[in-house]
This record gives C-alpha cells, structure tokens and sequence, in this order.
C-alpha cells in the first residue's frame, strides 16, 4: 500500500486513547486465524518508508498497516517534541515508530509489546492459540527419527555387505527411553554393538550434562563415522579419567572394512579455543588429552561462543541498517556522496566515511565467524571422505557450536541431507533430538528441567530488552534512547547459532549452485518460520520438554506448512532451486579451504535495508527469474492453445451447421424440382383434355369458370420453403367446342380426320382420331399421376 504520511495529515485531537477500548475493528482482512488484537496506535509514522497508519499488537506480531492520506510534503518542524519507538527484530529489522505526545498510544503499545513479545508461559505463545482438531496427529517427530536412523543403519541398503558389516557394529538402544541417562538426549541411540547399556551409564558421568559420545552418522561404504559430545570432565589439571568413556571413545575407531588398510584413525574436535579450553578446566570441564584414546588426534577449531556472536550479530545489524539504503531514521542514503559540495563535506550510506570504516570491521567480524564454522565442518567432512577416518566433536555443551559443526559436515557428506526431505531429517536428528537449546537461544519460555511439575514453566533470558541496541545520532530526539554502546550481557543465552549454520548452506549454495535441492529463498524462509514462534516444532530445549509440554499434538507443524507452500507453487516455486542436478553431486562435498571465503548474505541480511540488492545479483535469482518468465511463456502457450481449441471446437460446430444446412437445401431444392415436374405433368395433362389450368396461391383470387372449378391444400412436405399459411388454388375451365373448331388445329382436323361425315365431325358421339391418340398419352398420364400421389379427393364428384 502505498501513502505518504505527514503530522498535519491528521486530526489528531479526534484520536482516540486507545486504552479506553481494545477491537480489531477494521482490521479484519490482515489478520490471521485466531490473532488477536490487545493494543493500538493511531496515526502513528513509520519512519523507515515515511508512513503513516495503524500499529498493532497482537498475540502474534506487531502489525502496522498504513492509511490512505492524500500525499503531502511534510511539514512537521523536526524540532517539535515526539515520541520514539524503537523495535529492533530479530530478522536484522530495526524500526523506528513516531508518535505524537499527549496521545498516550506509546505507553499502550510499548507495555503491550514487553508483554506479549517475551511471554512468561509457554501457553501464551500464538502457537497454542490453534483448533487443536486441525494439527496432524501423524506429525511424530520420534518416528521421523527412527526412519533416519533406520537409514543410516542400512537396514533397507541392497547391499549385503554392507547390512552386514553395520549390524555387527552399530546398534540402536533404548536405553535413553526416560530420559534418565542424558534428558537433552532423544529417547533412541545409535552406539557401538561393543558397548554395553551399563557402560553408557558409566560414560556419562564423565561428559558436561551426561551427554556422552554418541554417533550422529555412518559412512556405509568406510565405516566411519560422525560423534558428538560435551566436554568431558577432566579438571583442571587434566588428569580426571573414565575408562567407560575411553572404551567408548575407541570404540567409534573400528577397523576398516579392507584388511589391508592402516588402523583407521580418530579425530577428536573441540570447536573452542583452546585458552577458552583451558579456563573451562577451572570449573571442572576441559578438553581430552589424545594420550588416553589410542589412535586419536585432537584438534581446536577456534570457534568463539554464543556471547560473542550475538554481540557479533548486533553490531552487523547496526552496519546494515547504517549504511543499507533504506535506513530506520526515515533518511534514504545514495551511493553518490552528497552534503554540502562547497565545503566539500561528504557522507555515504547515513554516516560518516570514517564511522564506515569503522562499521566495515565489524562486518568482517561476522564473516570471520562464519568461516570458521565453513572451515571446521570441511575439514571434518574431508578427513571422514577422503581418509576414512572417524571424527568426535565437542565444545563446552555439545548443543550450539558442536551442533553446527556435525550438521553441516552431514550436509557436505551425505547427498541426501541437501534435499528437501534430507534437510528436515537433518534438523530433526542433530538440532531438534539432539537438544540444541532453541528456547534459551530465541528467548521463549519453556518447561521447568529440574523440579517441579511438567507444568511447571520458566521465563527463560529474553534477547534483550527493546532498547538493548544503540540507538545512533539521528534518533537523537526527546523520547529516544541515549546513545550507549553494545555492552555483552553475561545473563542473556540468546545467540544466532542456528541463523549462522544457515548463513553457511548459504554460502555453500554460492560455491554448489546445481548441489542443493532447495534455494537460498528457502532457507530465509525456515529461518522466519523459525523466529515467528508460530509453529512448535522448534520450541522447549530438547525432545524431552517438547513430549512433555506436548506442542506436537497442540501446535501446527512447520514441515507440513512448507511443504504445502512449495506443492502451490508447483515445480517453479522460488523454494526449488532451478538448478539442481543430482546425478552429477552424488558424491561428497569436499571445498578447498582457499574457496571458503564467505560474503554477506544479501537474501537475509538485505532485504530490509537494501530490497534491491537483496535480489538482484546471484546466479540463483537469475534462474528464479528466467523460470517466470518460462512459466509465464507457458501460461500463455496453454491459454493461446486453449483459445486455439475453442475456435477449432466452433469452427467444426459451424462446418457441421454448414453441411446441415446444405444438406436441407439440396433436400428442398430437390423437392421444388419434383412438385414443378408434377405441376408440369398435370397440367399437361389437363390440357390434354381440352381444359385450361390457371394456378393461384390465394383461393379467393382463383377465376372460377361454369363448368368446372378445384381447390386444394398442398402437402406439408412441399411447402416448406412456402408461407404455411397460403393455399394452391386451381382453376381448370373447358374450351366450348366453337373455340375449338376455330382453331386452326381442329381445321386441319376435320380435313384429315378418317372418321369425319357428311354432317361434320360428330364427336363426342362418334369416334374421333385425334382423340384416340391424346387419350393414350392420357392414360400415361394418369399412371404419372399415381406415382405422384395425385389423390381422387382433389376433384370433387359431379
């Protein structure tokens, strides 16, 4: 919708205080299924497009719906005081709302949106707010699970080699079932056929939160395989040991399937810093030392925590919204440097070219960030490919960075994660079962862990409050927040963890165009389905809390929702990468380190800022952009061969008309002919006989002579091409015999008639000659007649 909002566009003493009444009156068309209304603003501007309009805040979202002013410059004085609302999302949004003082809607729709936008119960989230009789009671995330373990395990492999060899080394165990060894572990394992359910009882007490080594994925041609854990319980001297866990631990390093191979080789990971290694050996953590795990190597990837990245995030949001070109202060920035062309003052992008520099290090922060994870999982995926080596990874929990680590090397290994449906095992097995803590990362309440009843709820950190982030010089007004910088808050455990494994696919995406099943499109939008708290798939902390809060049968479910989106769009939706090609990226993925240099993500990290450019650029838009012009192309085809049809369909219908018609024509005509050969024979005939035949189409025109007069209808089969109504008269009158001896024929007649006397002709008494040869063509006359239906009840009796 498009309007220009200004101060003096509205009557705002007609405003009404929105505390005094609580309706989506109006609001009806924007609103979703069971969204509610719970405050309002009035003629509120949207600094960020200069709107002005209705914002809401409802159970679900903060809505802002703009109003149709007539366009006008503004005119408000910017010096004039006014109230500022800051939001900052966590899609990379950062908005700006003006309202006018005395209206008393700030203070509204502030409180409303501290409330509703970090609820304290879990049952307040919009997500529980559906019918459940709609959610699919089919929807079982377990059973998922068990499908991909049954996969991994090639247990329908046609292989027998390979059934074999994994059922003589992996198994599945239920030993987990209650969740009593480990309660952010799912209720299934894949270990060691080796190890013993006692000896994983044993193991646990060895690993940070009972999280012991547990395979994640399986080579089924090598072997080899993909673990995680926690940290384990060293100390801070290092010489804490647990012979269950080493036993374990050397039990992931089996022998090769081929003899003649060298002992296959461990890997263990720590994705940490090896100081922050270290300093967690103080609390009772560390790191293994690779002297008690024979054959093993460990290695430090340098990953930095969840702290750092969220820090690292909020002040990439700051870059984009800065310099992007659509900026949150209601200022439009250019590339072309503009300011005062006398003084020479320049600013580009809504700052100073010094503050961009600035901002530009950050910027590279992020992505240092970024490819660490890109480095650490392709150097995993390589050693597991290439030289069959099993590989256990680790940080301080085993949920967050060990998280990212295992699921992208999964992706780089096994061709089918990079499909649709292997991209939603892949969550579902390393994020979701193997309790990455998505409500402590997205800040959303959750089931109480330890004491207290399953109905229990925590109120979990939030990402902060809504004034957390900076709030720069050109919001510099009355009513805004003073201008501090980014302080780490040690108390507040959100962090874009899963946003960053995404923005590495997406990096990967880049490099593999034709690798991926899905598109970068695709994954903006999980990530949203993600942060919307709308489905509840992805709330609580693990597997555990989510049986018990019990949001799989309460709450919609994200995959079914995607997978409807995509079905709608048909094999053209922009969630389809128009590029794929499967038969040729069967195998691994194995990047050079020298190709994994990362770029923004311009899909999800511009599309707010800087829509152009968001979408302009890439090889993937391209494609998505030639595919509508295809689909267009072939829309178009099939409504031109429709049309095509329809005026083939109408041509024949016309021909058959044609010959119909023709057909009836030839059928008249036919018919005209014989009655014009019947009336020549009659009369003819008639006249034969010495009567003339006078035929007229209205009976009272008809010349009746003394002797003798007829009148008859024609049949109906004759006449229909003839007014129904009109009748056939005719008229037959006898020659008196003085006209007939005046004739020069009868002349001639008497002169040479055989039968003549001396008193003259005496016919009728008498014969006559020339009468006996006319009475013959007569008589084959009247047999014409009987052919031609010529009916006695035409003449009437005498």
């Amino acid at each position: 919708m498009e309007a220009s909002g200004s101060w003096d566009a509205i009557d705002w003493n007609q405003i009404e205080d929105p505390r005094s009444r609580r309706s989506s009156q109006g609001m009806e068309e924007f609103l979703l299924e069971d969204e509610e209304v719970y405050a309002q603003g009035h003629g509120v501007v949207l600094l960020n497009t200069d709107e002005a309009g209705i914002v809401s805040v409802t159970n679900f979202r903060l809505l802002f719906v703009d109003v149709k002013l007539q366009s006008v410059p503004r005119q408000y004085d910017k010096k004039q005081p006014r109230e500022l609302l800051q939001v900052i999302g966590k899609d990379m949004r950062v908005i700006v709302f003006a309202f006018r003082p005395r209206t008393k809607q700030k203070n509204e729709v502030f409180d409303a949106l501290r409330r509703y936008a970090k609820p304290s119960q879990l049952w307040e989230l919009y997500a529980f707010s559906c019918d459940p009789s709609t959610v699919d009671k089919k929807s079982d995330p377990k059973m998922r699970l068990m499908k991909e373990y049954h996969r991994l395990l090639s247990e329908g492999s046609e292989f027998e080699v390979e059934k074999y060899y994994f059922r003589n080394n992996w198994r599945l165990t239920t030993v987990n079932s209650s969740y009593s060894l480990c309660s952010t572990y799912p209720s299934q394992l894949i270990v060691p056929k080796s190890i013993s359910d006692e000896d994983l009882w044993q193991a646990s007490t060895f690993r940070a939160g009972r999280r012991l080594p547990i395979i994640s994925w399986c080579n089924p041609v090598s072997g080899a395989v993909l673990a995680r854990s926690s940290q384990p319980l060293v100390g801070l001297m290092m010489n804490f040991r647990n012979n269950a866990d080493e036993k374990l631990v050397s039990a992931l390093c089996t022998q090769n399937v081929d003899a003649n191979l060298p002992p296959r080789k461990l890997y263990i990971v720590d994705a940490r810093p090896r100081a922050n290694a270290l300093a967690n050996g103080a609390k009772g953590g560390g790191s293994e030392s690779s002297s008690n795990y024979p054959k093993s190597e460990v290695l430090f990837l340098g990953i930095q925590n969840i702290h750092t990245m969220r820090d690292s995030l909020s002040r990439l949001r700051d870059y984009v919204d800065a310099h992007g070109s659509i900026s949150s202060n209601g200022s439009s920035s250019a590339v072309s440097l503009v300011g005062d062309r006398r003084n020479r003052g320049s600013t580009w992008g809504g700052g100073s070219l010094n503050s961009m520099t600035q901002f530009s290090s950050m910027l590279g922060e992020w992505l240092n960030h970024i490819q660490n994870i890109l480095v650490g999982a392709s150097w995993i995926a390589a050693q597991i490919a290439q030289e069959s080596a099993s590989v256990l990874v680790h940080c301080s929990d085993g949920w967050d960075r060990t998280t990212q680590l295992i699921a992208l090397a999964c992706l780089l290994l096994d061709p089918y994660y990079r499909t649709f449906d292997g991209f939603q095992a892949l969550v579902e097995k390393d994020w979701l079962a193997f309790g990455h803590p998505f409500a402590e990362r997205l800040g959303i309440p959750t089931v109480s862990e330890n004491g207290g009843s399953q109905y229990e709820l925590l109120r979990q950190p939030s990402v902060g409050n809504l004034t957390s982030s900076p709030s720069r010089g050109s919001l510099g007004t009355p009513g805004s927040s003073s201008n501090t910088s980014v302080q780490s808050q040690t108390s507040n455990n959100s962090s874009p963890i899963l946003l960053q494994w995404l923005d590495c696919i997406a990096q990967l995406l880049r490099l593999y165009p034709a690798a991926f099943q899905f598109s970068s499109k695709f994954l903006v939008d999980f990530m949203d389905c993600v942060l919307s708290c709308r489905f509840g798939n992805f709330l609580c902390n693990s597997e555990r809390e989510r049986e018990q809060s019990g949001v799989t049968s309460s709450c919609h479910c994200m995959w079914t929702y995607l997978a409807d989106l995509r079905a709608s769009g048909g094999s053209f939706h922009e969630h389809i990468n128009p590029f794929y090609d499967r038969e040729r990226y069967w195998l691994p993925l194995v990047p050079p380190a020298a190709a994994l240099a990362p770029t923004l993500w311009p899909q999800f990290y511009l599309r707010w800022t800087c829509p152009p450019e968001s979408q302009g650029g890439g090889l993937e838009s391209h494609g998505h952009s030639m595919r509508k012009k295809y689909e267009a192309s072939v829309k178009s085809k099939e409504m031109a061969e429709s049309r095509s049809r329809d005026i083939k369909m109408k041509m024949e219908s016309m021909l058959t008309d044609l010959q119909r018609e023709r057909r009836a024509s030839s059928s008249a005509l036919a018919m005209a002919q014989r009655a014009r050969r019947e009336n020549v024979a009659i009369k003819r005939a008639i006249q034969t006989i010495g009567c003339t035949v006078n035929f007229s189409t209205n009976e009272n025109q008809v010349d009746k002579s003394e002797e003798m007069s007829y009148s008859f209808r024609r049949e109906a089969d004759t006449v229909s091409q003839q007014d129904d109504n009109a009748d056939l008269s005719v008229s037959i009158s006898a020659i008196e015999d003085s006209l007939v001896s005046e004739t020069p024929s009868n002349q001639v007649c008497e002169t040479l008639c055989p039968f003549r006397s001396r008193e003259g002709c005496r016919w009728p008494h008498a014969a006559c000659a020339q009468l006996g040869s006319q009475f013959v063509g007569l008589k084959a006359n009247f047999d014409a007649f009987d052919r031609l239906s010529v009916k006695d009840c035409y003449f009437p009796k005498e």
